[in-house]
C-alpha cells in the first residue's frame, strides 16, 4: 500500500531532493518531509482558524530542532531528554522566520506555529540549506494563505567556482558562505560571511542562488498540485473603515509630509511633531466616537506616516533626519572604556550604541 505523495527533483548537480506528504503528521494543516541523501527534515505548520481579539500582527512561531536520534545518539546528562533549543538551532529558526514572515498576508493575524525537525542526518549535508524549502513546501500543501512559495539555498565558492549547498567538508574550503532566500521574482533575505569578495562576486553569488531557488519553487508548485491543491481558507481578522481611512489621509498627509521634508535631525522633536498632528486630528471627534474608532485612527495614521515619509524622501532626496540618500549616520568608537574588563569597545552610529566587552579565563 502506497502512503502519501512524493515528488523528486534534481537540484542541478545530480543530487536528488525528495518531497513527501501524507505519511507523517496528518493532523497538521501542512506537513512535508524533505530528503537529500540521508538527511531528512520534517516540517509541520498549524494555524488557528480565528485570530485573538485585539491582535493586529501575525503571531508566528518558528522552531527548528535537531533530534539526537537523527544521528544515532541519545541525549546526555541526568534527565536523558531533549533540551531547549541551542543557539545554532535558534539562528536556523530565525533564518526561516525572516524569509517566511513577510509573505503572509498583512491582514492575517491567527496564531501560527511552524516546526522543523531534523529527523535523520548523514552528518555531511548541511540541513540549514533545506529548512526554507521544507517550510515553504509545508505551507504549499496546506490551506493557510501565503504569498509564496519561497525557498532558501546556501552558496559557496571553491577554487573560483560557485557551489550550491556545499557539504561540511567543502564549506571549510569555501571563500563564501551565504544563505539566500527568495521567491520566484524577488530576493527576500541574504546573510552569510565572505572572505573579502567584490560587489560583482556578491551579485553573481546571489544570482546563482536565485536561479537554483527558482528550480525549487517550480518543484514545490508541482508537488502541491500532485498532492492535491487545497483552497486557501477564508478569514476576516481585521475590521476596516474605508471612509475613515480616506478622511485620516486627507486631514494629515500634507502635515506629516511637511514635517518629514524638514529634515530635523532631532529624533525626539520629530516624534513630538508627528504625535501633535495625530492629537490635533483626534480633537475633531467626540469622546464617544473615539471610544470606537481610536484603534483604527491610530492604524491609518501610522500608514499615512509611512507613505508621507517615503514620498518626502523620494521627492527631496533627503532622509527624515536631514541626511542625503548617500550619507551614513555619524560614527564614532572608543576602546578601553571599561577599566576592569579585559577588552571593551563603545560603538555609536547615529543614536544607536553598542557597549561590547570581552573577558577570558587564565588557565
Amino acid at each position: 500500500m502506497q502512503l502519501g505523495t512524493t515528488h523528486s527533483f534534481d537540484i542541478g548537480d545530480g543530487r536528488i531532493v525528495t518531497l513527501e506528504t501524507g505519511k507523517l503528521a496528518k493532523q497538521a494543516d501542512g506537513a512535508v518531509v524533505v530528503k537529500l541523501g540521508d538527511t531528512m527534515i520534517l516540517a509541520t505548520i498549524v494555524s488557528n482558524k480565528e485570530a485573538k481579539e485585539g491582535v493586529d500582527f501575525l503571531p508566528l512561531t518558528v522552531d527548528y530542532q535537531e533530534k539526537y536520534a537523527s544521528s544515532g545518539r541519545f541525549p546526555g546528562g541526568f534527565f536523558r531528554r531533549e533540551a531547549k533549543l541551542s543557539d545554532y538551532e535558534v539562528l536556523i529558526s530565525r533564518i526561516v522566520d525572516r524569509a517566511m514572515r513577510p509573505l503572509f498576508p498583512e491582514d492575517y493575524h491567527a496564531d501560527t506555529q511552524l516546526m522543523l525537525s531534523l529527523i535523520s542526518s548523514d552528518r555531511k549535508t548541511m540541513p540549514d540549506a533545506l529548512v526554507g524549502l521544507a517550510a515553504s513546501a509545508a505551507v504549499a500543501v496546506s490551506d493557510i494563505p501565503f504569498n509564496g512559495p519561497i525557498s532558501e539555498v546556501r552558496v559557496g565558492k571553491i577554487d573560483g567556482k560557485l557551489v550550491l549547498n556545499p557539504d561540511i567538508d567543502q564549506l571549510a574550503l569555501s571563500t563564501i558562505d551565504m544563505i539566500v532566500a527568495a521567491s520566484a521574482k524577488d530576493i527576500v533575505m541574504v546573510e552569510g560571511e565572505m572572505s573579502e569578495i567584490s560587489e560583482k562576486e556578491m551579485l553573481e553569488a546571489i544570482q546563482f542562488g536565485h536561479a537554483a531557488i527558482k528550480v525549487q519553487i517550480n518543484a514545490i508548485n508541482e508537488f502541491a498540485i500532485k498532492a492535491g491543491l487545497k483552497p486557501k481558507r477564508e478569514y476576516c481578522h481585521e475590521v476596516n473603515d474605508a471612509d475613515l481611512k480616506e478622511k485620516v489621509s486627507a486631514a494629515t498627509f500634507d502635515k506629516v509630509y511637511n514635517v518629514a521634508k524638514a529634515g530635523n535631525p532631532n529624533k525626539n522633536e520629530r516624534k513630538a511633531a508627528f504625535k501633535a498632528i495625530l492629537d490635533e486630528y483626534k480633537l475633531t471627534f467626540t469622546e464617544e466616537e473615539l471610544a470606537t474608532r481610536k484603534g483604527l485612527i491610530k492604524k491609518y495614521y501610522h500608514e499615512v506616516e509611512y507613505d508621507a515619509v517615503r514620498q518626502a524622501t523620494l521627492d527631496t532626496k533627503i532622509r527624515l533626519d536631514g541626511r542625503k540618500t548617500n550619507q551614513i549616520r555619524p560614527i564614532w568608537s572608543e576602546v578601553g572604556y571599561l577599566p576592569a574588563a579585559h577588552g571593551c569597545a563603545v560603538f555609536t552610529r547615529g543614536e544607536t550604541q553598542s557597549l561590547t566587552t570581552v573577558n577570558f579565563r587564565n588557565c
